[in-house]
């Protein structure tokens, strides 16, 4: 059970560290919000990981089923949030920062906003609970092991996928202050354009 649980901590963490569009996100959260902005955004990925990694780990077949056969309308709502996304953050105008008012400037609906948003991103590639259940049965985890061993990995891609974000908030969130206007302009800039690329490549691959 331990091993089955340190297994799915390392491939958590690997995976939510992995350079993708909720990465450069969550990033860009951080620095243009605050670290709690960022870890509420991580959070979300977090949950979706986990409940893909359940779906495989616990042989949902008829959930994974589901989501693989509707895969292409469920990418595409997911490939337009993120050009919507990508677009709002290349013209985003930054304010400045004062990371004084950082505790006091973000609302419960702020946080949940972000949490939820990053959720549903991450959810919108089903395709992800093929890559689960291979990466799974790699681990020597397979759709038939008994639900404890499920159970114990299931819980470690969370934790481990938890504290990447955790770290990549608390880093960016200490740099915070220290990223100026045109810095932070900069970012925006090249944060929208990434986020639009993975945008255009999510449809090229739907295509």
């Amino acid at each position: 059970m331990i091993a089955f649980f340190l297994k799915g901590v390392a491939f958590g963490f690997l995976l939510a560290a992995t350079v993708g569009p909720m990465w450069v996100l969550c990033l860009r959260r951080t620095l243009a919000a605050g670290a709690l902005v960022g870890f509420a955004s991580g959070m979300g990925i977090a949950v979706a990981d986990a409940i893909y990694g359940a779906i495989a780990a616990f042989g949902l077949a008829a959930v994974s089923s589901f989501l693989i056969g509707q895969g292409f309308w469920i990418g595409l709502v997911g490939a337009a949030f993120l050009l919507w996304l990508g677009a709002k953050t290349l013209i985003a105008k930054p304010v400045p920062i004062d990371a004084s008012q950082e505790p006091t400037g973000i609302s419960a609906r702020h946080l949940t906003a972000a949490f939820f948003s990053t959720l549903g991103l991450t959810l919108t590639n089903p395709p992800t609970i093929l890559a689960f259940a291979a990466i799974f049965a790699g681990l020597g985890l397979a759709s038939n092991s008994d639900y404890s061993a499920a159970a114990a990995i299931v819980a470690g891609v969370f934790l481990g996928s938890a504290g990447w974000w955790v770290i990549l908030a608390a880093s960016a969130g200490r740099l915070r202050s220290r990223v100026g206007p045109g810095p932070m302009r900069a970012i925006n800039v090249v944060s929208g354009l990434t986020i639009l690329g993975f945008a255009a490549w999510q449809l090229a691959q739907m295509l």
